[in-house]
């Protein structure tokens, strides 16, 4: 099987977009990856993490957030997007309408009812690899947050615990219960 291209996948997705097709795709060694959809605890964490994180990040004018269509080129020749990711501001200082040809300096995956929790673990250590500073692991299922360094171990942290980046968001704190989706009261 020929290895696939970024220019490749771009052609399939304008293709399945014109036959009213919408999916996710990534590329992986070559290959084209069909992303599932996320179920919708973990769709929103994803809203409610990078609206938490960008209300600290654009005041203060430190960078770029992103989303999970984000897609990044990375220097392996594959296109990803995690589920949220951030690029310091001296590192992308105009804005592209095309991928971002670089690793962002964090990346966070948010892991879905379906998900493994492996693949998501080497996905974050292979951008941690290729030069990412941080990234987050985040389960709904044990309501932790995970937190990865390249050169330090995991740090796994709970409800009733702070996340903190100091070398990315120097005095942003968050408190890991405010990521968890609300539960709302029945009505009577």
């Amino acid at each position: 099987m020929p290895m696939m291209t970024v220019t490749d996948l771009e052609q399939l997705q304008a293709t399945l977009n014109q036959a009213g097709y919408d999916y996710q795709l990534e590329l992986e060694d070559g290959k084209i990856i069909v992303v599932g959809p996320s179920d919708i605890d973990s769709s929103e964490i994803g809203v409610l993490f990078s609206r938490l994180l960008a209300n600290w990040v654009y005041p203060r004018r430190l960078g770029r957030v992103f989303d999970s269509a984000g897609g990044f080129i990375l220097p392996n020749t594959d296109l990803k997007a995690p589920d949220v990711s951030f690029v310091r501001a001296s590192r992308l200082r105009q804005r592209r309408r095309y991928f971002a040809e670089m690793v962002p300096d964090l990346v966070v995956e948010i892991k879905s009812q379906s998900d493994r929790i492996k693949p998501l673990e080497e996905k974050i250590q292979m951008f941690l690899s290729l030069g990412a500073i941080v990234g987050i692991l985040i389960d709904p299922d044990k309501e932790t947050v995970t937190v990865y360094r390249p050169t330090d171990e995991s740090t796994v942290l709970g409800n009733g615990e702070i996340l903190t980046i100091p070398e990315l968001f120097p005095g942003w704190e968050l408190p890991i219960a405010e990521v968890w989706p609300p539960v709302f009261d029945e009505e009577e």
